[in-house]
């Protein structure tokens, strides 16, 4: 069997990384808004433009467009943002993990292949805490996938790879829950704060609260 996580949320807590870089960037600059706040306008952003992205657009290139929208809405200077994207990026290394992540995967990986299933670009999944956790070939990006979630391609090019293993997906936000249950992965919903289950959606079939509880969970699908 193989085992994919989410990487940006069942793994990382990346609004509490992000929105200390923002945070800073909002007081050196008289910004009247918080890091959080600044993090879910941009992330806000990110979730709409990658339902309908399509390759050879890459999660730079719509990261990119995210943070241009979200600054023209606020009124900040557009100047800013590549360089704050640039910053933005380069600070995903220090982004933290949630706790229970380093012994859950590891966990997992004492009787399985581990990897990532994210809408990222190869060299940001590299520079993240959770990449030295999984197998270097089961990175599977958007990039090297060619698709994005939420949509059905992205999961169902992931089962493909992981062939003849089967494949189990970790997954935490509302989206990727419901996109890898409509794409007929077999599916772990981890609970993360901030994160629900999509009311219209399938409901996962087994969901733990904390990553200790993984092994037996996806042994258990």
């Amino acid at each position: 069997m193989i085992v994919t996580f989410d990487l940006f949320s069942a793994l990382t807590d990346s609004r509490t990384g992000a929105s200390r870089v923002l945070a800073d960037l909002a007081a050196t600059r008289g910004w009247a808004q918080s890091g959080e706040e600044l993090y879910d306008r941009w992330d806000g952003h990110n979730k709409a433009l990658q339902r309908t992205a399509v390759a050879p657009t890459t999660f730079h290139d719509v990261s990119l467009e995210a943070l241009s929208r979200a600054w023209h809405e606020l009124g900040h200077d557009p100047s800013y943002v590549a360089g704050d994207l640039a910053l933005l990026e380069e600070s995903v290394a220090d982004w933290p993990l949630w706790p229970d992540v380093a012994a859950g995967v590891a966990g997992v990986a004492a009787e399985h292949r581990v990897g990532l299933l994210s809408n990222v670009d190869d060299a940001l999944a590299r520079r993240t805490r959770a990449h030295a956790l999984v197998d270097p070939d089961l990175v599977l990006t958007s990039q090297r996938l060619g698709a994005y979630k939420p949509s059905r391609e992205i999961y169902t090019r992931a089962a493909a790879v992981a062939a003849p293993d089967r494949l189990v997906h970790v997954a935490a936000s509302a989206r990727d829950v419901r996109g890898a249950l409509e794409a007929g992965l077999a599916t772990v919903r981890l609970a993360r704060p901030g994160h629900v289950v999509d009311e219209t959606g399938p409901r996962p079939p087994v969901e733990v609260t904390d990553a200790a509880a993984l092994a037996e969970a996806v042994a258990g699908v």
